[in-house]
């Protein structure tokens, strides 16, 4: 195994069980207890974990966020949830601009579920542009940019310059925090300026927003709540969103608790 994905099965422990035991990952891994430490060493240093005696603890600090090969096994079911409804929305031969999130590559392969047909996507996300390259019918564009390995995405000037150059049917945008008065935040300005490009490029701004991410502030400041059109998520929010959706007429699409 290598280290990498060694590292991001500790993370995904981490996310479950919120702690860990080096010596029950030593034994779990197969490698010695310097070797684990050596990872939550590198982990630490990227802010992802805090070590503690015989272990480390996760860091859940609202600027923090997991690489995406650890991001894209959480809550499952709520971007699969979102997914199905984006997908209902998607007409065929529509120009759709998507973001380098976990949920954007579930809306991908809905989309292939649903057999849209002559799309074009124009993504920055490389899981993205991997995943749709099979389509024979469908375009798929990249934006352009340098490459952020930690996310899979590409951002930067060449990238916001991509953006602006294009204009799409619909741009659907994900968050890591979603609050009434802060408005839709990121984790960093890079992705909120090409965030802020997308949105500018796209005729509908539909936000695609799971339930735990309602009433969070993350760092950077992506748009306010009335720069969109609408918002889907997983589970129905509570009836002080519903009014605010209601009083600042954006439709939300919801699915229902199980």
């Amino acid at each position: 195994m290598l280290a990498v994905e060694r590292r991001n099965l500790i993370l995904e422990k981490l996310q479950d069980e919120k702690s860990v035991i080096v010596g029950e990952l030593s034994a779990q891994f197969e490698v010695s207890e310097e070797t684990i430490r050596r990872d939550l060493d590198k982990l630490e240093k990227e802010g992802l974990c805090k070590k503690t005696y015989g272990g480390a603890t996760l860091c859940e600090t609202p600027g923090v966020e997991m690489p995406f090969m650890v991001r894209r096994k959480k809550n499952m079911e709520g971007k699969n949830k979102i997914a199905n409804f984006i997908s209902e929305m998607v007409e065929d031969g529509e120009h759709i601009i998507v973001d380098p999130s976990t949920t954007s590559l579930a809306i991908v392969n809905a989309l292939q579920a649903k057999g849209k047909k002559g799309l074009t996507i124009i993504t920055n996300s490389l899981e993205v542009l991997l995943e749709a390259s099979d389509q024979s019918d469908w375009e798929i564009m990249s934006t352009g940019g340098y490459l952020n390995g930690k996310y899979l995405a590409l951002v930067g000037p060449r990238a916001l310059d991509g953006i602006k150059a294009m204009n799409a049917d619909k741009v659907i945008l994900s968050c890591k925090g979603f609050d009434m008065q802060k408005g839709v935040t990121d984790a960093n300005e890079l992705f909120s300026q090409v965030k802020q490009a997308m949105l500018n490029s796209g005729m509908k701004k539909i936000l695609v927003v799971d339930s735990t991410k309602f009433d969070k502030v993350a760092f950077s400041k992506i748009c306010d709540p009335c720069d969109l059109d609408m918002v889907v998520t997983d589970e129905k929010p509570d009836a002080a969103w519903l009014k605010f959706f209601e009083e600042n007429g954006i439709p939300c699409i919801y699915g229902e608790s199980s």
